[in-house]
């Protein structure tokens, strides 16, 4: 293709993979501030406006991957192997953002232990993906694709586990919240924050594909 000498042989993917990742767990850090420190409103706000504002930047970092998809010539990694991953990315830290306005909007006046435990099985999923996502420019090497493997299975292990949390978390609302509105609300918050280690294991499941078929 004579027009593909005018564009740009490989973009810097695993560069902006990594700026994401880091806005990831920036947001994932300021909901749980957040939530910990809940009953200060003035820290509520300062930590939910942070998650905003990550999710905002990650946003900035999937369009820009979007377009570079369309200029580059040569991708690092298959193209559709990179917008799969990026959008599946951003998936995670628009979570955060649901969960947060959730809070708000539902005017939920008090956090549960079972906001606080999904909410660190979050926290701890994205670092990890933000660690596979790290391994990434160096999948040609045998034991940088091993520790990346193993970090996806890690992501597993801790999505098992909100599983475990949430189906625990269910049973109690059922069994002892007797106002239906409180039961509601704190229904849904639960339902968004185990979504979260659903997204976090979609990224594993991808970059455990693009490890099998790069290493």
């Amino acid at each position: 293709m004579f027009f593909g000498k005018f564009l740009p042989r490989e973009g810097n993917f695993f560069e902006l993979f990594n700026e994401h990742g880091s806005k990831i767990v920036e947001g994932s850090r300021a909901f749980m501030l957040m939530v910990q420190n809940y009953s200060d409103l003035t820290l509520r706000e300062k930590y939910a406006a942070e998650v905003d504002a990550a999710e905002r930047h990650a946003d900035r970092v999937t369009a820009e991957v979007n377009r570079l998809l369309h200029r580059t010539f040569i991708t690092p990694i298959d193209r559709e192997q990179i917008h799969s991953l990026i959008n599946a990315m951003d998936d995670i830290l628009d979570l955060f953002q649901d969960v947060t306005e959730t809070l708000s909007l539902y005017d939920v006046r008090k956090i549960t232990e079972e906001v606080l435990r999904l909410g660190e099985l979050s926290t701890k999923c994205c670092e990890r993906v933000q660690h596979a996502v790290t391994l990434l420019p160096r999948l040609s090497r045998p034991e940088v694709a091993e520790s990346a493997i193993k970090t996806c299975e890690e992501i597993d292990r801790l999505e098992s586990d909100a599983d475990r949390v949430m189906r625990a978390a269910m049973s109690k609302l059922f069994r002892e919240q007797e106002d239906v509105r409180e039961l509601i609300k704190l229904k849904a918050i639960y339902e968004q924050l185990e979504s979260i280690t659903d997204r976090c294991e979609d990224v594993a499941n991808l970059i455990e594909g693009i490890v099998l078929e790069n290493s």
